[in-house]
């Protein structure tokens, strides 16, 4: 009925830190990281560091494209209404009582798996660049 109004939520509140993460990265006198990588056809390139405003974006996209994606079935469904009370469950206050525990269960849900996905994909990209900085630090030689 409305369990995409959760994820919603979550999105509109990284949406607001990630505007802010970003202005605070731009007056930020830290430089952004690069590392020089060599390839294996022996060119060298430099890659940067991704700064956390973009991984945070991640998030943003993957909660916004979800919501959307649910609002749209619902209103496929006649659950959202161009009329007051826009909701079909927020019609009655049974329906209401009913709605609030999709939200409060399925929304919560959907929301937290959203959220840890994201983190997987934090995970894997700290190993990736930890990788390529492993990757481009010179070996010693012991003889």
């Amino acid at each position: 009925m409305a369990c995409f109004l959760v994820p919603a939520a979550e999105a509109v509140i990284t949406t607001i830190t990630t505007k802010i993460i970003e202005k605070k990265e731009k007056s930020s006198p830290r430089k952004a990281e690069t590392v020089q990588v060599q390839l294996d056809d022996e060119t060298v390139t430099t890659a940067k560091r991704l700064p956390f405003s973009a991984k945070m974006k991640w998030l943003n996209h993957l909660l916004w494209g979800g919501s959307g994606l649910l609002a749209f079935e619902h209103l496929w469904h006649g659950e959202i209404t161009p009329w007051f009370p826009f909701l079909t469950g927020a019609a009655t206050p049974e329906s209401t009582t009913e709605m609030l525990n999709e939200m409060s269960t399925v929304g919560v849900t959907m929301a937290v798996l959203v959220t840890l996905i994201w983190g997987g994909m934090l995970g894997i990209s700290a190993l990736i660049e930890k990788k390529a900085v492993a990757d481009t630090e010179p070996e010693e030689k012991t003889e």
